[in-house]
Parts: structure tokens; C-alpha cells; sequence
């Protein structure tokens, strides 16, 4: 069979079982006794290994498989949860991340990399059952049933009473396999699976972990509850080759004997809140059927290539619409009036369930951060906590790709650099743990992330003396220059305070990369540090990176847009009072200097004379940050939504030029990068 059309499947599937695994282990460090985390990840590691071993990457199925084989001895009682078994988890983790990372990249898992891994889980077990008695392990439930009595536990008993409460139909079913199956576990799966889907499974015999690990001969029984009727459960088993015969038993017409298994001779104390933990949780999933079931979202996966074909028709539409806005046919006026704005309703309707679609929420990014800011507290050997807000923050997907570098960088730097060890912070009459903040939120058709820390903050004068050193200002213009640009020299290709270069981070090292990252994506980074009190890095990003509100401007014979949530707002100035300083000119607008630039003269673009000797010009002030510059244009066109199109990779790198767009007459209209101006 060939595998490769399962492929994606898989890589989608175990992207999110490994996403939730870490964000699992995350938690249960903090909290190792909550059983039900670690059901979770034995669940996601069983789950990975049946998943790997259909596909036939056998690295994967071996290492999660002696996951399962810790992970089980676990929850029986027989190891506890300590620093360093959650840390071999986690390199069981990263293990599987990089297997799952060869597979996307080559298609295959490579070579076996995890002998040393697997060694260290067997040395866990090695270890657990050389300090434990020795005992047969967890009992099963053994259900056993005739045509008058079925013998099944409290806790069961509790589950069925409360299902026939809320009107569920309460089964006992008893599947026996076809003795020539050769793959029973898969069989039994398949079955398993199937019931799910139906109902909710509140108790099996023989377990269904042995019933995976095929520790069971061809027969097996599972209680269930389900809303569906006998025959709807019947139809949907039978349906499965290899199965000999199905019996479902309503057990609302059969009478059975309660028994309590916490009477046995258990174990150990133990494993005895084990398996009452174990039985509660079945008895609560029934109430969550019953209460949740209403509740369900649906969700599905889409290949962005298709979101991006379904953007491109709305673009085509709203260019369609454009034209028709230009069309001045006098006798068929009304009519097109009309069609003008039904077919506006349409394109804005549809424009806005494309963007929910692409829309995901923020923390697809977020959730890797704390598993790295564990690690780099240890390895740096300083307390720090990362208290992460607004993670349901939606931004486009475009975005979520290409965001994710640059904040481990910042997060890096904050880390490394800004947060002091534990003496320092002690003598500074600082908490000693460091608080590192992550935070998103939307505002206006902008989304902001900002990286705040409580540490050093940013020595001012540490850089002057560091650019003046590397030649990158001169001592006279360090003497001229403000706090914050002198901040802003961080993000100097290569410039770096520090002496030793750290394979950490370093508070600039890597933040040149920042910041062109984030103005490819047409957003906006923004310094604010407080020496001895700490740093705030603000990111500004568009919320999407395909359709924009955009100010036509027309310089000389050219159109140019300029798009809209750059522009801090619009004037006229008497050209006699701007001010020539240093080369650059520069007027008196509402009591601060405002830096002027003359687009034409950015863009090389011949006008008239008469424009140039006019007394009054037309600004558009745009801004980055907290910082303000007016461009001289010639006239304004108005407001419009434009499609941005990519200029292709011969012309990607221009100064001043971000893209184009398609007018409504068919020509084409540069869009203007504003902070390339600054």
C-alpha cells in the first residue's frame, strides 16, 4: 500500500500530539501528581507509536514505545515523577521533534539517533523495579455475563445509573475475532475506534491497554454509553472484516452483581488511588458526554495553498469593482450604480470570511516559548518566570510562519542579557526569580506583541561607547544624539555590547534580524528601557499581509499608494517656511520640528515647474513608532481597498517601494514603504 498519500495526515496530526505533549509536560513538572496529565501523554505517546508504526518509521515506534513502558509504571505506582525523568520526557520530545522535522524534509525519519535515549528510559525502568516488590500488576475488571447476572464494579454501576438518569442507553458488548486474525491489537482497534465515535467507553476486559499490547486471545467485552440505539451500534461493528460474531447486551433489561474492587489485596496504596482515580475519571467522562455533547466545535484542516487560490479571486473582484467605479457611462448610470454595490456587499462579505479563515490564534507561537525559557533558566542558572497574555490573539497565517524567529531572539535577548543571575538581583532589592512577560493584543487593524522583562534594562552609554568604538558614529554625533536613538543602534547589523560572544543571545546580537524580519512583513519594532528597571520591545504588525486601506497620491505623472495605517494624518504647509538644517529640510508644524521629504526627490520622478514654485504643498505625515516625517506629494486621489502584488524577486529589494497594485483602469500603482523613509 502506498503510504504517501497519508503523509500530510500524518505530519498534521503529530505536529499537534507533540505540541500538546510539551505543553503537557510544562505542567506536569509543576504538578506531578495529577494523574490525569499524565493519561494525556501516555495517551499521545500510544497514539504516536500505533501512528509511526503504520506509516513504518520504526525510530518513532521504538522510542515511544519505551515512553509507554516508563509512563505506565507511572501511573501503576512503581516510579515517581522527578526532576530527572521529566527531563529525559522532554529529550523524548525533542527527539521525536527532530524525527518528525526529517520526515517533512526528506520524507523519511533517518538514520536511528536515539539508542542513548531509549537506554536512559530503560534505566528508569531498570531502576523502579529493582526498588519495588515485585506483583502482577493493575487487576481488570473481569466482566462476566450469562443470560441472567453480569458482574461489574461500583464505580461502572455509578456510570450506568447516572447515563439511565440522563436517558443514555447503557451496553455491555462482546466482540470475538476471527481465529485466523493475524493482527488482533489492530483489529481490536479498529473496533475501539469505531465505538468511540458512538459512544463513550467506561470500562473494558481485558484492559484496553493489554487489548493494544495484544495480551488477550480473540474475545474481548467493553461497557458503554451511547445516545445511539442497539441497532445503530450493531450495524456500524459488523461492518468490520475479520470479526466472528458481535453481542451487544442492553443493560437496562439485565440485572447485575456490584462488586468493589478496592476490597482485593492491591499493590500498594498507590497503585489502590490509581485505579479509584482511574474509575472516577470514566464515571466523569459520562457526565461530560451528556453535558458537552451540544457543545462539540467543529473544526477542519485547509491546504493553505487553496486559502491563497480563494484570496486571489477576491483580489480579481475587487479590481473588478474598481474598474466599474471608473466606468462614467451617463445612460446606464443607475444600473451600474447597482451593480457597484451588490458587488461591493459581496467582495466585503467575502473578503471577511476569507480573513476569519486565514485568521489563527497567536498562540500557535506562543505555546513553544515556555519549554524554551525553562531550559535557558537552567542552563544560565537564574529564576525566571514568563507570564504570556493574549495568546488567542488572532493575526493572518502569513504572519504566525514568519513571527516566530524573531521573538525567540527578543525572548533570548531578555533572558541572556536583560534578566541579572540571583545575587545581582538580591543586591538590586529585586524579587529573585526575573519576570519576562509575552504579551499580544489587537489594536486597530494593527496586532502588537510586546517582550517586557523586570532586569537591567539597556545601558545607554555602554552603547555609545561600543558604536563609537566600531566606528558606527562619531564622538560628536553621539554627543548630539538622544537616548532613544542611541537605543536604536541595536539593531545595527552585527552590533553587540557584549565583549564575549554568547551562543545564547546577546542584547543586539541577532536584532538586526528582528527588525528586518518584521518590516518585511510591514509592521514596526519599537525600543522603550528604563536603565536598572527593565526593557519593553513592542512589535507592530499588519493583520494581514493581502488586501489594505490605501491613500492615492499623485506625484508628477505617477500614482502611488500609501497605506493607510502608516499615515498619522494629512496637511497643507507654506513652502517659504521650511527650514534647511544640515541638508535636511524640516518645518515648524504645531510646535515640533517635523522632518520633510519630497517623494518625488525619494523616488527620482520629474514635475512640472509650476508645482515647484507653488507657495503651498500637500503632506502626508506618516509614522513609525513615536516618530513622525512629512512627505510632499502633488495631489490626493482619495482612499481605496488595494490588493498588494509582489513586484517578483528582480525587483524585491528596492528602497522605498513595498509592492504594487492593479488600479481600476487597468495600470499600475506602486505602493510606497514608508518606514524605509525613516
Amino acid at each position: 500500500m502506498d503510504m504517501n498519500q497519508y503523509l500530510d495526515i500524518f505530519m498534521e496530526e503529530s505536529k499537534e500530539h507533540l505540541q500538546n505533549m510539551n505543553e503537557i509536560l510544562m505542567v506536569l513538572e509543576n504538578t506531578p501528581n495529577n494523574l490525569d496529565l499524565l493519561n494525556e501523554i501516555f495517551r499521545i505517546a500510544h497514539t504516536l507509536k500505533g501512528m509511526s508504526g503504520t506509516m513504518g518509521f520504526n525510530n518513532i515506534l521504538n522510542l515511544t514505545h519505551e515512553m509507554e513502558n516508563v509512563l505506565d509504571d507511572i501511573r501503576h505506582g512503581k516510579m515517581e515523577i522527578t526532576e530527572n525523568v521529566i527531563d529525559i520526557l522532554f529529550e523524548c520530545f525533542d527527539e521525536l521533534e527532530r524525527y518528525i522535522y526529517k520526515i517533512e524534509k526528506y520524507n523519511h525519519e533517518g538514520e536511528n539517533t536515539s539508542e542513548l535515549l531509549i537506554k536512559k528510559l530503560r534505566d528508569l525502568i531498570d531502576k523502579s523495579s529493582s526498588t519495588e516488590d515485585e506483583y502482577e500488576g493493575e487487576i481488570n475488571l473481569e466482566l462476566q455475563s450469562d443470560d441472567e447476572l453480569i458482574t461489574i464494579d461500583a464505580h461502572v454501576e455509578k456510570a450506568i445509573n447516572m447515563a439511565i438518569r440522563k436517558d443514555f442507553n447503557p451496553y455491555l458488548i462482546k466482540i470475538s475475532l476471527d481465529k485466523k486474525c493475524m493482527l488482533k491489537s489492530a483489529r481490536a482497534y479498529i473496533v475501539i475506534n469505531t465505538l468511540e465515535k458512538l459512544s463513550e467507553i467506561i470500562d473494558s476486559s481485558p484492559s484496553i491497554e493489554d487489548i493494544e499490547d495484544e495480551k488477550f486471545e480473540f474475545d474481548f467485552e467493553l461497557i458503554i454509553i451511547s445516545e445511539h440505539k442497539k441497532d445503530i451500534i450493531e450495524k456500524n461493528i459488523v461492518t468490520i472484516s475479520e470479526i466472528e460474531s458481535v453481542n451487544v447486551i442492553d443493560l437496562r433489561e439485565k440485572t447485575y452483581n456490584v462488586i468493589d474492587l478496592t476490597k482485593n489485596n492491591l499493590p500498594s496504596v498507590e497503585s489502590e488511588k490509581n485505579e479509584e482515580t482511574k474509575k472516577e475519571k470514566r464515571s466523569d467522562n459520562v457526565d461530560n458526554l451528556i453535558n458537552m455533547k451540544t457543545r462539540t466545535t467543529k473544526t477542519v484542516r485547509v491546504d493553505i495553498d487553496r486559502l491563497d487560490n480563494l484570496m486571489n479571486l477576491v483580489s480579481e473582484l475587487i479590481i473588478i469593482k474598481t474598474r466599474l467605479d471608473d466606468i462614467d457611462n451617463y445612460d446606464q448610470r443607475q444600473d451600474i450604480n447597482e451593480t457597484t454595490e451588490h458587488l461591493e456587499r459581496i467582495t466585503t462579505s467575502l473578503h471577511d470570511a476569507v480573513m476569519k479563515v486565514r485568521m489563527v490564534p497567536i498562540e500557535r507561537v506562543f505555546n513553544r516559548f515556555p519549554r524554551m525559557v525553562r531550559d535557558l533558566s537552567k542552563e544560565l542558572n537564574k529564576e525566571i518566570s514568563l507570564i504570556m497574555t493574549g495568546a488567542e490573539t488572532e493575526v493572518d497565517r502569513t504572519v504566525i510562519d514568519e513571527i516566530g524567529d524573531p521573538l525567540i531572539h527578543l525572548l533570548r535577548n531578555s533572558i541572556d542579557h536583560g534578566i541579572e543571575d540571583i545575587n545581582t538581583r538580591i543586591r538590586s532589592h529585586k524579587d529573585k526569580t526575573g519576570v519576562v512577560k509575552l504579551s499580544a493584543y489587537p489594536d486597530g487593524n494593527s496586532v502588537v506583541i510586546e517582550v517586557e522583562d523586570d532586569g537591567k534594562g539597556i545601558d545607554t552609554e555602554a552603547i555609545r561607547r561600543k558604536a563609537i568604538e566600531k566606528n558606527i558614529i562619531s564622538l560628536q554625533q553621539s554627543q548630539l544624539m538622544e537616548d532613544n536613538e542611541i537605543i536604536q543602534l541595536l539593531f545595527s547589523p552585527g552590533f553587540s555590547t557584549k565583549d564575549e560572544i554568547s551562543d545564547i543571545s546577546g542584547r543586539g546580537v541577532g536584532l538586526d534580524v528582528v527588525k528586518n524580519k518584521i518590516e518585511t512583513l510591514g509592521g514596526t519594532v519599537e525600543v522603550y528601557s528604563t536603565f536598572g528597571k527593565g526593557s519593553r520591545f513592542v512589535i507592530r504588525l499588519p493583520l494581514t499581509l493581502a488586501i489594505i486601506q490605501a491613500l492615492l497620491v499623485t506625484t508628477g505623472d505617477e500614482i502611488y499608494a500609501i497605506p493607510l495605517n502608516n499615515i498619522q494624518e494629512i496637511s497643507t504647509i507654506q513652502t517659504n517656511e521650511i527650514r534647511s538644517i544640515h541638508d535636511k529640510e524640516v518645518i515648524l508644524f504645531r510646535n515640533s520640528t517635523l522632518p520633510i521629504l519630497r517623494l518625488a526627490d525619494l523616488l527620482n520622478v520629474p514635475i512640472a515647474t509650476e508645482k515647484k514654485d507653488e507657495e503651498e504643498a500637500t503632506i502626508v505625515i506618516v509614522k513609525k513608532g513615536d516618530r513622525l516625517v512629512g512627505i510632499i506629494v502633488d495631489s490626493l486621489i482619495g482612499q481605496q481597498e488595494i490588493v498588494i502584488k509582489s513586484l517578483g524577486k528582480y525587483l524585491a529589494n528596492i528602497k522605498g517601494i513595498a509592492g504594487a497594485t492593479i488600479l481600476g483602469n487597468g495600470s499600475v500603482a506602486l505602493i510606497i514603504d514608508t518606514n524605509s523613509f525613516f
